[in-house]
């Protein structure tokens, strides 16, 4: 069949809109007409190269649907069905699947290989196979994508506010809550505000933190943190410090959260700066590829009992914490409608990225 989609050809271009070829779904695949589909910071890394995602491919990997096909073998959905598409697939049979971190599941490995999990591609233009940003290419009104990477969720649930769920909000969530550990009372801060950190700020608020900073350059992302529960902001580090001492009488956070537009190496040392004895250093913000140095304080570690953690997708299991996090927004405890600074059709999709360079947006949304 025929569908709309945006291509990225080559690194350093724009997303380009054209008609391409999808395939039928296969086994243990599904077919899934897209709602609606998130502009995460991540699908812009395959711009940069620090993602290397190979190319040409259609991006998007935040999105949510109705299943319009089943291939050979699925049993898990049927025609019909509403589905959130989790950008790490989740086997269930792997061993760390079985251990609780499916979001470490060994078909994880094929995120950025371009082609679906038996080695073959489902889009085609131009004469030439299209990979799928995380197996999935949200940018497109149509997409076949593997049965591990779909949940089913509750019909009564927006589709459009679901997609934010696939990627942006369990990462911030998880990272504050599950790798972060985030108790009551804690003090948290969050480097980065943008459609990662603000669901940071809005589990730390969830499980009870005391104090939530949210720390970001941009007066309209810290401005926003408030509604989501941020207790106080600041802009930069040396100011995040400042407060942050005063506010814990020099102890210090418990746990900072780093998600930056991208992560640098230098991040290390500033966020365990702002953390107190056996703080908690969270790293989720997608780093460049050639990144392989930090800058840290060995006396942190030692002396202090710091740590560093590293985030994928906020240490969450996919087909378990996908619902139970669409729960808390069902009861109300959850923000997910204040999320989408503004919705975009997919010939905007350029447009939608350079609000979010502009610090313009905190997510925005494809609406197909």
């Amino acid at each position: 069949m025929k569908t709309k989609a945006a291509v990225l050809w080559d690194r350093d271009q724009k997303w380009e809109i054209e008609e391409v070829e999808l395939d039928g779904a296969k086994q243990a695949e599904v077919m899934v007409r897209l709602t609606a589909s998130g502009l995460c910071h991540s699908d812009n890394h395959i711009l940069t190269g620090d993602m290397p995602l190979v190319l040409p491919a259609i991006g998007g990997h935040e999105g949510a649907g109705v299943v319009v096909e089943v291939g050979p073998g699925v049993s898990e959905v049927a025609e019909g069905d509403p589905v959130v598409f989790s950008f790490v697939p989740s086997c269930g049979r792997c061993i760390p699947c079985v251990k609780g971190m499916a979001n470490l599941c060994v078909q994880g490995a094929a995120l950025i290989a371009g082609p679906q999990l038996d080695g073959t591609h489902r889009f085609h233009a131009r004469g030439r196979d299209l990979g799928q940003m995380c197996m999935l290419g949200t940018f497109s009104e149509y997409t076949v994508v593997p049965t591990s990477s779909v949940v089913k969720i509750d019909p009564a649930l927006p589709l459009d506010k679901a997609a934010l769920v696939g990627c942006g909000v369990t990462t911030g969530y998880g990272s504050a809550v599950r790798t972060g550990e985030t108790r009551d009372g804690d003090t948290v801060v969050v480097m980065g505000v943008g459609g990662v950190g603000i669901n940071a700020v809005q589990g730390a608020r969830i499980v009870g933190a005391r104090h939530v900073v949210a720390l970001d350059p941009v007066e309209y992302k810290r401005m926003r943190s408030h509604e989501f529960g941020a207790t106080h902001t600041a802009s930069t580090v040396g100011e995040a410090f400042t407060l942050i001492a005063q506010l814990t009488s020099g102890e210090m956070a418990d746990v900072c959260v780093v998600a930056t537009d991208c992560a640098e190496g230098g991040y290390v040392a500033q966020a365990l700066s702002l953390v107190g004895k056996r703080g908690r250093v969270v790293m989720t913000a997608t780093p460049h590829l050639t990144e392989n140095t930090v800058a840290m304080s060995l006396v942190d570690l030692i002396l202090f009992e710091k740590q560093v953690r590293g985030s994928l997708f906020g240490s969450s299991n996919p087909h378990y914490d996908i619902t139970r996090i669409l729960g808390l927004y069902a009861s109300g405890q959850l923000k997910l409608d204040e999320l989408v600074t503004r919705e975009y059709a997919l010939e905007e999709i350029n447009q939608g990225y350079a609000d979010m360079h502009a610090g313009a947006n905190l997510r925005g949304l494809i609406r197909f």
